[in-house]
């Protein structure tokens, strides 16, 4: 797995590191510096060959220390650098002071006024602008205004970030300049993925180095839009994951040792794949469950008969479609491995779960707001494993408490942004806000604020879907970057994720496991097929991707 950090668990960690005297903060910072310029070099190796020209924009705070590394690091490879400050050099932290007064013994810092700057500064920016930013552009613009540690709208910049950034509009090819973000796109906030501000006012950069791990707000929100690439230099700080490291110990002294698996949020890889996934040839049919799908009626069955074939190809040892008698010959002309069984109402439904084999159920594909608000009270007062999507979630739109006070904790709510709004409208209107100030009210606390008040697992959608569990537990699966998958924007993906959790509900895996295998199996899915994807073809998918995993 891999730890997202907040901004405060980053800060603890460096703190931690430089008070037993394992690096000093000059280290960190000539660390960091070097870092980007390796990245920089690495993501556009041409540069490397060739000096050019850079303009790196300094903040009042250590990431602006970290652009003056940088600066003085280019300056020593030929690069022809110009370096502006934001703030007043006299008030910058002790190891920015010391990097700013080394740039300042081979090099000259351009000023940029607080909170902006006035007529005249503006025109002698522009004309700057002109200069600098001429037809062929600087090859560089690096980003050292503020980094994870923003907590106000950088809205006094607009007018001189428009003036150095007017190479953006001048040039016609969209690679030149570079803009390189260090540690966040200034304006973002690390913890949420937001732009601070009402203006709106943001860096937005073509490369983002961050150090030691990434941020929560690298992977949700707004936070990879503008970042485009996040890499990852190493500053040499031990892991928060291994055991009695300096980095571990200043998490469980900023959070207890209760308290560290739930505020550390982890980015679902294959480490944490459900154990649940492999078949053991001494096994059987019903060692690996019997997922039941109610479906909708007649010409509503498709979503349905989406959620059972994800059931069934993710491992599920039996599947059966619950379908009203309307819809009985439609579907029966629809499946084969699929089972079916006629469920008309909430007593034919209770009929049905006696059998005590059917041990994960999954309501809302398809079903019907009437259908749903008749069934899902039949089927959570059986107590097994319950997926709950779609229309079993907007039936309960008027009345949220009322669905709430029949969940438990074996279940598993699965809503998109609207339908998270109807069930808790109060979250998302704080989580739809725009902040002012940071950190801000991000989807990471929306969602474990959902599961707390559901009582069960809550996994909000979008391609920063996010997984909370009730004890604050939280995981946030990504599609972006190298893991992008645009093509899960088609009508169906979400029903196939329902049947994917249900399926490993239904081989025994937890509620939290279940959900988080089931969102990373189902981006690798979209990935491995590609462009043209349908909804269809998500669960024909798995084989190839259990191969790749020899599962």
């Amino acid at each position: 797995m891999t730890e997202l950090l907040t901004a405060a668990q980053m800060r603890a960690i460096e703190l931690a590191a430089i008070e037993s005297g394992e690096v000093t903060g000059l280290e960190l910072m000539e660390r960091a510096g070097r870092g980007v310029v390796e990245a920089i070099f690495e993501e556009w190796p041409e540069l490397a060959k060739s000096p050019g020209r850079a303009v790196v924009l300094c903040g009042p705070g250590n990431n602006g220390g970290d652009g003056f590394v940088v600066a003085r690091m280019l300056r020593e490879l030929g690069w022809e650098v110009e370096v502006f400050l934001y703030g007043d050099p006299e008030k910058l932290p002790p190891d920015a002071r010391t990097n700013y007064e080394r740039w300042m013994e081979q090099g000259v810092v351009s000023k940029l006024s607080m909170p902006s700057p006035n007529k005249s500064e503006l025109d002698l920016l522009e004309k700057r602008a002109a200069r600098t930013f001429s037809a062929a552009g600087p090859e560089l613009i690096i980003d050292a205004l503020f980094g994870t540690g923003l907590t106000r709208s950088i809205g006094g910049l607009k007018n001189a970030l428009e003036a150095i950034q007017i190479c953006s509009e001048v040039n016609v090819d969209p690679w030149w300049p570079r803009v390189v973000s260090i540690d966040v796109p200034s304006g973002l906030c690390a913890d949420s993925g937001k732009v601070l501000g009402d203006e709106g006012v943001l860096v937005g950069a073509n490369l983002t180095v961050t150090f030691h791990g990434k941020k929560l707000g690298h992977n949700i929100s707004e936070g990879p839009e503008y970042c485009r690439k996040t890499v990852i230099s190493d500053i040499g700080l031990s892991s928060p994951g291994k055991t009695g490291s300096i980095s571990r110990r200043a998490l469980i002294e900023h959070h207890g040792e209760r308290m560290l698996g739930r505020v550390l949020s982890v980015l679902v890889d294959e480490s944490r794949l459900s154990p649940y996934l492999p078949k053991e040839p001494f096994e059987h049919k019903y060692t690996h469950g019997h997922a039941l799908i109610l479906s909708g009626g007649s010409a509503k069955t498709g979503a349905a008969r989406l959620a059972a074939r994800g059931a069934l190809r993710i491992g599920a040892g039996l599947v059966t479609l619950a379908v009203p008698p309307a819809a009985q010959m439609e579907v029966a002309a629809q499946v084969t491995a699929i089972m079916l069984q006629r469920v008309e109402g909430a007593d034919g439904l209770a009929d049905i779960v006696k059998d005590e084999r059917l041990n994960a159920l999954c309501l809302g594909p398809g079903l019907g707001i009437g259908r749903a608000q008749e069934l899902v009270p039949a089927a959570l007062s059986a107590k097994r494993a319950t997926v709950l999507d779609a229309d079993a979630l907007t039936a309960f739109a008027d009345d949220p408490a009322d669905l709430f006070s029949r969940l438990h904790e074996n279940c598993v709510l699965t809503p998109h942004g609207g339908e998270f709004s109807r069930l808790f409208p109060d979250i998302a209107e704080k989580l739809a806000a725009i902040p002012n100030k940071g950190p801000a009210y991000s989807k990471v606390d929306a969602t474990r604020e959902a599961a707390k008040r559901a009582g069960c697992v809550v996994l909000f959608k979008g391609p920063d879907t996010v997984i909370a569990a009730p004890n604050g537990q939280c995981s946030v699966n990504a599609a972006f970057y190298e893991r992008a998958a645009p093509w899960l924007a088609t009508a169906g993906s979400g029903d196939v994720l329902a049947g994917f959790i249900t399926g490993l509900l239904a081989r025994g895996g937890g509620p939290m496991q279940a959900a988080e295998t089931a969102a990373w199996l189902h981006v690798e899915c979209a990935r491995a097929f590609g462009p043209g994807l349908i909804a269809e073809d998500l669960p024909e998918q798995l084989p190839k991707v259990f191969k790749e995993l020899n599962i």
